[in-house]
């Protein structure tokens, strides 16, 4: 996007528009009227400034205006929201550079006032909400049908134990690994442990070596119950964990050293519960996907706003701007797709090196 030149089109219009703006406008031989005088007689007209300005600019502030007035009528109840995030990213930015804040719009963005960034931010949150609406439709019924029948799994109940690597940033590489192997041994003696257990009294012999042994304060003195847990509860330093435990049947425990960012585990899977109807997370699903959508199709943020517009029957009278818009289209949709490429190619390369490595281990 552009500078925002909204307050310059106003007041050029005024100029055009409104005999009355100026007490004596001079004008050109040609009854044009005049914006800039210079020595010798010079002057500088209304229309060559509106014909320079709509040239350069006006596209870019014509569709950030054309935006702003659909957007603000098709999600009006999240105008506050949109107000509210702009306002939060503004007081964020006047935090962190103070009395520099305006040369550093000026200096990453395209924007030359700190009101036209804000709006520009005002109006993105709005542009984002009908990209997200957009991609939502783009959602097939099968696709949730897949997505719910291979992804979406009922809750389940998991404890664990947890044992960290005594390493220190001044310890050699050795000592380093030493660390490692004492803290899986600890864990692989634990498993050891629960191996020598009755099956029956595994839930028991759990809860009392996670009292004696887990390092994870938060859980230990209660068995190392993480409580119910889904896919998508716990951060992702945990995925390993969570991965593992959805690989066991209730009243199972891990055979093997789960290794996280946060050290090593033993876990036990104590129960589950049946997931949830298709119904009661279809919203979560089209949302998760749509979100899936926008990351793999660059294109439908261009589709989005484009068909947007087109329903509210958009139409540009001025032939050259009209000229302008559909190259402008043009280039965005390109651009869009060009990226989508790009990051298609990268994506093929990734899985084609993942194959690799997989054949090699």
């Amino acid at each position: 996007m552009k500078k925002n030149i909204t307050r310059i089109v106003v007041l050029l219009l005024c100029v055009l528009i409104v005999t009355g703006c100026g007490s004596k406008i001079p004008k050109l031989s040609n009854g044009d009227e005049a914006v800039v005088t210079l020595k010798g007689g010079s002057k500088i007209s209304a229309n060559d400034l509106y014909t320079k300005l709509k040239d350069d600019y006006a596209l870019n502030a014509l569709v950030n205006m054309i935006d702003k007035n659909i957007l603000e009528k098709e999600y009006k109840n999240k105008k506050k929201d949109a107000t509210s995030d702009a306002e939060k990213t503004m007081k964020e930015l006047e935090d962190a550079y103070g009395d520099d804040l305006l040369n550093t719009i000026q200096y990453y963005t395209s924007y030359s006032t700190v009101e036209g960034y804000k709006e520009y931010l005002y109006i993105n949150y709005l542009q984002n909400l009908a990209i997200e609406d957009y991609s939502k439709k783009q959602i097939t019924d099968k696709e949730i049908k897949d997505y719910y029948e291979k992804e979406i799994v009922g809750d389940i109940k998991v404890n664990h134990i947890l044992i960290t690597a005594k390493v220190k940033d001044d310890m050699t590489d050795d000592e380093k690994k030493a660390k490692e192997d004492e803290a899986k041994k600890k864990v692989e003696d634990i498993i050891a442990e629960l191996k020598k257990t009755d099956s029956k009294k595994i839930k028991d012999k759990f809860k009392e070596l996670a009292e004696k042994n887990s390092e994870d304060d938060a859980t230990k003195s209660n068995g190392g119950s993480l409580g119910y847990i889904n896919k998508d509860t716990l951060d992702s330093s945990y995925d390993e964990l969570v991965n593992a435990a959805y690989k066991l049947k209730d009243g199972e425990y891990s055979t093997k050293v789960i290794t996280t960012e946060l050290g090593y585990h033993v876990i036990l899977r104590e129960a589950s519960k049946d997931k949830a109807p298709l119904k009661d997370v279809k919203d979560s699903i089209i949302e998760k996907l749509a979100t899936e959508y926008k990351t793999k199709n660059p294109v439908a943020s261009v589709k989005a706003l484009q068909e947007l517009r087109k329903s509210y029957d958009m139409e540009i009278v001025d032939s050259e701007l009209k000229t302008q818009y559909a190259k402008y289209i043009q280039n965005q949709l390109a651009q869009a797709q060009q990226q989508q490429n790009q990051s298609n190619s990268q994506a093929q390369q990734q899985n084609q090196s993942n194959s690799q490595a997989e054949q090699s281990n």
